[in-house]
């Protein structure tokens, strides 16, 4: 006596996923948080009212970052200097040249002047804020100019004894302070300046060690 086969299990319908997320819906997101930054500020900024300014539900927000920290550090990493390649002209002044171009580009976009100096306040008060704008902010700048620095070293242009760290604080310093807290123009022949006046502090004995 022969035996039915034993049924075969229903077809299994594959597991749907994570949802797909609109990338309209993403930057409405991203265009509402500017728009609440510059009415309310950081501390004031919240999920609800992004959500309410870019016309979807709560949600929508939560299922793209876990929190308005998050959201913001997004948007700062789009135009932060993480990810571009470090600048490779041949000499010392032309990466400086080249980096402040790209940093002063940088420093132009609405983001720089509505978020940053409301961020560094908040991060004064609060260690993962800090951590987490270091990252953002200052790992692939940091990593430009390591890269610069060790090139010229290797050129015989800079003594290997020069801190990146240094060097960074005389590209940035300058003009953060020109673009985002005195809000002036930043010209071409302003930056061919720059770049001579880095250059020769970098190549100063009196360089720290």
């Amino acid at each position: 006596m022969t035996t039915d086969p034993a049924p075969s299990a229903p077809a299994r319908r594959a597991p749907a996923g994570a949802a797909v997320l609109r990338e309209d819906v993403t930057e409405a997101i991203r265009d509402a948080v500017l728009e609440e930054l510059a009415a309310v500020g950081f501390s004031r900024m919240s999920i609800e009212g992004i959500a309410r300014r870019a016309g979807v539900g709560k949600t929508a927000v939560y299922r793209r970052w876990k929190s308005k920290l998050h959201l913001v550090l997004d948007l700062i990493g789009a135009f932060a200097a993480d990810g571009l390649p470090v600048p490779a002209t041949g000499s010392l002044y032309g990466d400086v040249r080249a980096l402040l171009e790209v940093m002063s580009h940088v420093l132009r976009h609405p983001v720089a002047s509505a978020v940053i100096p409301d961020l560094l306040v908040e991060a004064s008060r609060n260690p993962e804020i800090a951590e987490a704008v270091r990252g953002a902010l200052l790992d692939g700048q940091h990593r430009m100019a390591q890269g610069i620095v060790a090139d010229a070293v290797a050129r015989g242009e800079l003594p290997a004894r020069i801190s990146p760290d240094h060097a960074l604080d005389l590209l940035i310093g300058p003009l953060y302070w020109r673009q985002v807290v005195v809000r002036d123009a930043v010209t071409p022949a302003h930056l061919d300046t720059l770049a001579h006046q880095v250059v020769a502090a970098l190549k100063s004995p009196t360089d720290p060690a």
